[in-house]
């Protein structure tokens, strides 16, 4: 079967129509040659608009209940208002909500095989009358999960999190050994799925030092370093808690083949830190690798790991590295169902 993945265009006012039509443009011969289909979703004037921009083949417009092409997109609904490249507003909120929401019913119903989403903005998502942290919050809603996972990979660098859009403060309280384990074992099911069969999994340090026998913290001690020795008990290869200032390094030394984070910034950091090529004459970041994947749904998600990027958009240099690489993501995962 080929797959079918939809890619959501996330806030029609950044990046999203652009790196879209690149990414859709640059897979022309991999679409011919029957190896995925896509149906982008989202804002189809916006889409127009970036086509136009990049001087780029357009994407055929479909319908619903139509049967889709190679590669189609589909109009996610009424923005209900002027969408305005580069601005925040409800109107883009508003789209990138529809687009998910129609998307996820799509994936529910079978019609295709996985999600690529683009990124949205919050704020404008929340303008929107749509009050969620994020995608990950609004995906585990939409597909009815508690407890989704977040999983950023760039070549060897996979990273989950066991927190993510929450106050440092609250960090301590929400490592809880079920939530530790559950994190654990998503992390080692999609490795598995990613063609590691037996996966090296570290979990980091919460403590500096992991802790220093207690002196830093106890969190490390009495509820990571049990909850680690039950997953090895079971058969998992789980080391750790690794602090949090060497796991990473050894994780790129290919010591391990995901890292545990605890918290947001833990995580992200050292992968975006990979990730973005900075150009050395301008200061400025030309490029972006990385892909995000939700753990936990019921569906495939996979997302580009870089922001709505408001300052560039229209301006046709938004690269679509990120979104190749979550495409090739999804369609590695659809081949090998959980």
């Amino acid at each position: 079967m080929i797959p079918h993945l939809a890619i959501t265009m996330g806030d029609p006012a950044g990046i999203g129509p652009e790196i879209i039509v690149r990414a859709a443009n640059g897979l022309a011969e991999r679409l011919r040659a029957g190896e995925f289909r896509l149906l982008v979703i989202g804002d189809v004037p916006s889409l127009r608009k970036a086509e136009a921009l990049l001087g780029m083949s357009a994407i055929p417009e479909t319908e619903e209940d139509a049967a889709w092409p190679a590669l189609a997109c589909l109009q996610a609904g009424d923005p209900g208002g002027e969408i305005r490249t580069g601005e925040i507003g409800a109107p883009g909120g508003r789209v990138a909500y529809l687009a998910i929401e129609k998307a996820v019913s799509l994936a529910q119903q079978g019609r295709v095989q996985g999600l690529v989403t683009a990124p949205l903005n919050k704020e404008a998502l929340n303008l929107a009358g749509y009050h969620y942290a994020g995608h990950t919050e609004l995906l585990a809603e939409l597909t009815g999960v508690k407890g989704s996972v977040m999983m950023l990979a760039h070549g060897n660098m996979n990273v989950s999190h066991v927190t993510t859009h929450v106050a440092l403060e609250d960090v301590p309280k929400r490592l809880t050994p079920e939530r530790l384990r559950r994190v654990i074992d998503l992390t080692e099911g999609a490795l598995r799925r990613l063609g590691k069969p037996r996966p090296r999994i570290a979990v980091a340090a919460l403590n500096p030092h992991a802790g220093e026998g207690g002196l830093f913290g106890r969190q490390d001690i009495d509820i990571s370093a049990p909850t680690i020795a039950r997953a090895v008990a079971d058969g998992l290869d789980v080391v750790g808690p690794v602090p949090g200032d060497t796991v990473f390094v050894k994780l790129r030394a290919g010591q391990y083949d995901a890292v545990v984070a605890m918290y947001h910034d833990q995580g992200h950091i050292p992968v975006k830190l990979l990730g973005f090529h900075v150009d050395p004459a301008t200061g400025k970041w030309d490029a972006l690798s990385g892909v995000n994947i939700t753990l936990g749904l019921p569906i495939i998600r996979t997302s580009v790991d870089h922001g709505t990027a408001f300052d560039i958009a229209g301006q046709g240099i938004a690269s679509e590295t990120s979104l190749i690489e979550a495409i090739d993501y999804a369609m590695r995962l659809a081949a090998h169902p959980a």
